[in-house]
């Protein structure tokens, strides 16, 4: 089986477009204002309206409030929550309990010492993504381009699904697979030609790299 890809930062219904064809399963709408794909609740619900049924449509927050999440879930059709701050399992378990959508977790790994964080959300959100640590004082908790050491999740296994991101590349994705063993992706920088700028022919290549990798 071939794994599984989600565009993350996409503010361009061109873009969102090309993702879909190209096969993604996931695509990834940013709502953090320090970011430079962030999007608004109303171009968000204009970008997920033609996303066809079976491509989930992740809404990424950084340690947002209920008021902010409660206007996601009701202005638009998100499937997904993901949460990319410095949530705590319970604020985890908070939030599904609220929306009752699947939470995704972002955990952000520099060096062995932040490994064991994986397990101690594991059990409470319904999806992991493995992410590089932001560098200390970056205003970014992902979409930075940095790659962490891939061999500290090599062919490591969770009770949830999780999916590999940090400096993947259409170049390097095969690769991270290979090594890994993830059977999901999730790329943003490494699909751009300028911070929150995406390109089609990336969005393709990326795509058609993860897919054979497997």
């Amino acid at each position: 089986m071939s794994a599984s890809v989600k565009i993350c930062g996409l503010s361009d219904p061109h873009h969102v477009a090309t993702a879909v064809s190209a096969g993604a399963r996931y695509l990834g709408f940013v709502f953090f204002p320090k970011s430079p794909r962030h999007v608004s609740i109303e171009q968000a619900a204009k970008l997920m309206a033609d996303v066809p049924v079976g491509v989930a449509k992740v809404a990424l927050t950084v340690n947002a409030d209920d008021t902010l999440l409660d206007q996601i879930v009701s202005d638009t059709i998100v499937d997904m929550l993901q949460l990319h701050g410095s949530e705590t399992p319970e604020r985890v378990a908070e939030v599904k309990a609220r929306y009752g959508l699947p939470v995704m977790k972002a955990i952000g790994i520099a060096g062995p010492e932040d490994v064991g964080q994986i397990d101690v959300y594991a059990g409470v959100a319904d999806q992991l993504l493995i992410d590089a640590k932001a560098p200390k004082g970056a205003d970014l908790p992902g979409g930075n381009g940095i790659a962490f050491d891939w061999r500290l999740v090599q062919r490591k296994y969770w009770p949830c699904p999780w999916m590999l991101a940090g400096g993947l590349t259409p170049e390097n994705v095969a690769e991270a697979i290979r090594l890994t063993g993830a059977k999901q992706v999730d790329v943003s920088s490494g699909v751009e030609t300028a911070p929150g700028i995406k390109d089609d022919r990336l969005i393709a290549a990326f795509c058609a790299a993860a897919h054979a990798a497997n």
